[in-house]
């Protein structure tokens, strides 16, 4: 849910010994924004919400699109009975049997019952945190939080870039291919730990997400949180699948009951929020008119709010007369879009007489 960060500056000023007692009631009270300032933090959050969720579902179609058949391994380099066993048949890509060049591409499908226990680890990730957040020392939870998601936010902004990159990459510049291998063990007991294989235009995204990166890591800039942020929901909803509306419905009915308690029944959510500093949300300053980009009065809306709702309406793309479904379905924030996502395909699907099909 979107919810309002305090200022900085009112919390120093409160916390001033020498500042006067009513002063320091005007500067501990919550921020009132303008209404430009309002309208502009909260039209920006549904544009960045909505934007992965439009994209994500596109290139998640066409994900599935793309799958190539499992081709089992041969004995040997094409021909059973002989040589290396650990050669791959033919019409694979890049050494993975399931045609994506590396596994991390692989989408992940979400099963009925991943659906029904995902509410309750969730609570229990969320819980474990906010513990976390009360014994231990804030400082170094978020040092090595920031260097955990230093890696993934390159890794996710480069796989976000590498399609726009596939299509401006000038024709002139050579493509060299590259493969970052780690193993453990040697001979049949070796196994792999990395296997990551790029190219030239993956290197350049590479790069761009490490100065990205680095801009986070030392700035903590907003920007380049919301960069961050993006790529990750955007991943999400591209790589993340449902195997079918049922699963979505049971997903997003229990996320919507997690939702409800966590938000408006307890502190902890907003408290986990306030005190994780990661890419974990997407935020906006609502002084940005005031005060350019030093501004630091945010409105947030978090992730999950985005990719748990976009991959329900991924899945409605991929049904038969599907773009029906999509559009009528198009709406973020957990509290409002759950009845929204699962109630507007429905009464849809009814009208055409089409209910049935729907959930199968």
């Amino acid at each position: 849910m979107a919810e309002v960060l305090p200022t900085e500056a009112s919390v120093a000023e409160a916390l001033n010994g020498s500042a006067e007692p009513d002063v320091m009631n005007a500067t501990a009270a919550k921020f009132v924004a303008t209404p430009e300032g309002t309208a502009l933090a909260y039209g920006s959050l549904l544009f960045m919400a909505l934007l992965p969720i439009f994209l994500g579902a596109l290139r998640s179609v066409s994900c599935s699109k793309s799958k190539v058949p499992k081709i089992p391994r041969y004995p040997g380099p094409g021909t059973p009975g002989t040589g290396d066993p650990g050669t791959l048949g033919p019409g694979t890509r890049g050494g993975c049997a399931s045609g994506y060049r590396n596994a991390s591409d692989m989408p992940e499908t979400i099963t009925s019952r991943d659906a029904a226990r995902f509410p309750i680890i969730a609570s229990c990730t969320l819980f474990g945190l906010y513990l976390f957040f009360k014994v231990f020392s804030q400082e170094y939870i978020n040092l090595l939080l920031s260097v955990y998601f230093f890696v993934l936010g390159i890794l996710a902004l480069s796989h976000t870039l590498s399609p726009l990159m596939a299509r401006v990459f000038p024709a002139s510049i050579p493509i060299k291919q590259y493969q970052l291998l780690f193993t453990q063990g040697s001979g049949e007991a070796k196994e792999e730990i990395v296997n990551y294989e790029f190219d030239t235009k993956d290197l350049v995204c590479l790069v761009i997400g490490a100065v990205v990166g680095v801009w986070y890591i030392l700035k903590k800039h907003w920007v380049a949180n919301n960069l961050f942020g993006l790529a990750f929901a955007l991943n999400g909803v591209e790589l993340l699948h449902l195997n079918n509306v049922s699963t979505g419905c049971i997903l997003l009915g229990g996320l919507f009951v997690y939702d409800v308690f966590w938000v408006f029944g307890t502190n902890v959510m907003v408290t986990v929020a306030r005190s994780f500093e990661a890419p974990i949300k997407l935020v906006f300053p609502q002084d940005l008119l005031e005060r350019g980009m030093d501004a630091s009065n945010f409105a947030m809306l978090g992730l999950g709010d985005i990719v748990i709702p976009g991959i329900f309406i991924a899945l409605l793309l991929l049904k038969k007369n599907s773009r029906t479904y999509f559009y009528s379905s198009f709406l973020p924030a957990l509290l409002y879009l759950v009845p929204a996502c699962i109630g507007f395909p429905v009464i849809v699907a009814m009208c055409k007489g089409e209910l049935t099909e729907m959930f199968r």
